[in-house]
């Protein structure tokens, strides 16, 4: 197995497909409201890097029932994990938050529950929420990291810092919770040593799962105004792989890789066009590994070896 993938880990679990479902709550974020600030991170669009779903179908219940049936009708899966995507999704009070919680794991084969947020709008009452439901359903926490150098952190504009996920992350880790790590390869600034100490700080953390994505350009995005700014040139898809194929090697075989390349809607996508190939950049991912004769976590053990 040249890494661990999250359908190998979902099939290790329940023994079938089991497919995630992409929700929208229409709730905001910290870096947008003026509570952090304005704008959100560089790479942000005015969906908060989900669907859009809200807007068209505001009830959670009914966007899960939605999705489920084409799932189920393209896949034949019967299990689901809904997942709430769009901005922070532990940025409101329980009042508003335990209703959705409770709407989403409400729908026929729901088998878990996976909620995305930043780091920094966890609470224990929060985790406490979520917690609740980890009798029943399997409970992803998924964290925005992003990068672990507080001057790329600064520079896109994400309104915290890196000692400030730790704080969040730390906090997540006295629950009963699987913890899926965000990270973004190809931000502005960042070259190879950064995505390496990215990757060895992940290693250190230890989380449970680990989505890597590569950093694309959306209309409307401040991102998008860099770029035609001639800011900001975006990476090529050989580098990106080079650099996935890095991260990899130096993160436990055991972490779940529940991403390994974004995926932008073809509509809204300014540059690379590359990214649009996504099966592609799979497939010379797991060439390139083969031509290293490597896999997830060959170096890892070394790198820690040299602590």
């Amino acid at each position: 197995m040249l890494y661990y993938t999250f359908n190998t880990f979902l099939k290790e679990k329940f023994n079938e497909r089991v497919q995630k479902i992409t929700l929208d709550a229409g709730l905001t974020c910290p870096n947008r409201d003026g509570t952090k600030g304005r704008g959100g991170c560089i790479y942000c669009d005015a969906r908060g890097s989900g669907t859009g779903a809200h807007h068209d179908l505001p009830d959670i219940a009914a966007q899960a029932r939605s999705a489920a049936a084409f799932l189920s009708r393209r896949y034949k899966a019967k299990k689901f994990i809904p997942y709430f995507q769009s901005f922070c999704n532990t940025y409101a009070p329980l009042e508003t938050l335990k209703p959705l919680y409770d709407a989403a794991v409400s729908l026929p084969g729901a088998v878990g529950l996976s909620v995305a947020t930043r780091p920094d709008c966890l609470c224990p009452e929060v985790l406490e929420l979520l917690s609740s439901y980890t009798d029943r359903f399997m409970v992803w926490l998924e964290l925005g990291m992003q990068t672990a150098d507080d001057g790329t952190l600064k520079l896109i504009n994400r309104g915290h810092t890196h000692e400030e996920f730790l704080k969040g992350y730390y906090l997540a880790g006295n629950y009963p919770l699987l913890i899926c790590l965000h990270v973004i390869i190809g931000l502005p600034g960042e070259n190879s040593a950064h995505v390496h100490s990215t990757a060895r700080e992940v290693a250190r953390l230890g989380p449970a799962g680990i989505k890597i994505h590569s950093l694309y350009i959306h209309r409307g995005t401040a991102l998008e105004q860099w770029f035609r700014q001639g800011r900001f040139e975006p990476m090529q898809q050989e580098t990106f792989v080079g650099l996935a194929c890095d991260f990899l090697e130096l993160i436990p075989s055991k972490t779940v890789v529940q991403r390994l390349t974004g995926d932008p809607r073809a509509a809204e996508l300014v540059a690379p066009r590359w990214a649009l190939r996504k099966q592609e950049t799979l497939q010379l991912i797991e060439k390139e590994l083969i031509k290293r004769n490597s896999r997830q976590g060959k170096k890892y053990l070394k790198s820690r070896s040299l602590e």
